[in-house]
């Protein structure tokens, strides 16, 4: 597995999920919760704080088009707010991620990617080696569904860099999707916390102190206590599918709509299209996956 992320609280969780229940080879990150610089940043750390001897590849620093946009609002300038992050003591292995991608694909064709940003490094890794598509064992993508966060339709991720989603979900690629419909079943709880806690590791205690502050903004944004480990269930499709309930149509990126710019169309219409779309996931099952993750680091 290799993992593209821009962490962000749940990315973290993300990265502990796959080092413990799968074979990571490497992290990418983009920009997206936060710069790019701080991004990356926290993939470092949260490597160093848990011991996970993968490299790090720094990627794009904004979209393929248009502005760049982020969820400082929600993270924090760093992140990881709620935290004091500390200077990671190793620098990235490098800074072309969409050549790592590509590299590493080519290496191992059996490789998933698990994009949970935006889109952007994958998309370049693609326009890069269009074979790459047909080479790798999927894409498993935290991003869109049948509603939005960033705006009323449009999911964060996808709304980020709607050319890359557009990139990736047309370049023939086998997708599993995980989108707002599915994530927001995983949502970080007080039992979940007080787990973390009675561990007592730094990793534990790292994460709790992270997901306390994310479930306090969340509460505080849309006064509802919905802290959804989104990221991680990009993972667990992979690692654990048996968890979810899949179906499968075609999904294509609306990239003009006055409204809808970003919108994930899912055509609901037939059950059949190349891109398996998780609706639903035991979700007690997938917060003790994560939660062994982080206890055992």
């Amino acid at each position: 597995m290799l993992l593209d992320c821009d962490p962000g609280h749940d990315d973290v969780m993300a990265i502990l999920t796959a080092a413990r229940h799968a074979d990571l080879v490497g992290i990418t990150t983009v920009a997206g919760n936060a710069a790019l610089e701080h991004t990356t940043r926290n993939a470092l750390v949260t490597c160093e704080l848990a011991g996970i001897d993968v490299p790090v590849h720094a990627g794009a620093a904004g979209p393929l088009s248009g502005p760049a946009r982020d969820a400082v609002h929600v993270h924090g300038d760093t992140g990881l707010a709620g935290v004091e992050v500390p200077a990671p003591r190793r620098a990235p292995a490098g800074d072309d991620a969409p050549g790592f991608i590509v590299e590493t694909a080519r290496a191992a064709p059996d490789t998933w990617i698990v994009a949970v940003g935006p889109l952007t490094n994958v998309a370049l890794a693609i326009q890069r080696d269009p074979d790459l598509a047909g080479e790798i064992a999927g894409i498993s993508i935290m991003g869109g569904g049948t509603f939005g966060n960033a705006t009323a339709a449009a999911e964060f991720n996808i709304w980020a860099d709607p050319e890359a989603a557009d990139v990736v979900f047309g370049s023939g690629a086998h997708i599993r999707l995980c989108g707002l419909d599915l994530t927001h079943q995983v949502c970080v709880d007080d039992g979940f916390l007080h787990r973390l806690d009675a561990a007592g590791t730094a990793v534990s205690r790292f994460t709790a102190a992270l997901l306390r502050h994310y479930r306090a903004r969340i509460i505080e944004l849309v006064g509802s206590d919905l802290a959804a480990l989104h990221d991680p269930c990009a993972v667990l499709a992979v690692t654990h599918p048996d968890l979810f309930g899949f179906g499968s149509h075609r999904v294509r990126i609306e990239l003009h709509g006055t409204h809808t710019r970003g919108m994930t169309v899912i055509d609901r219409r037939v059950a059949e299209g190349p891109v398996e779309v998780a609706w639903t996931v035991d979700a007690r099952s997938a917060l003790d996956l994560i939660a062994q993750a982080v206890t055992s680091a």
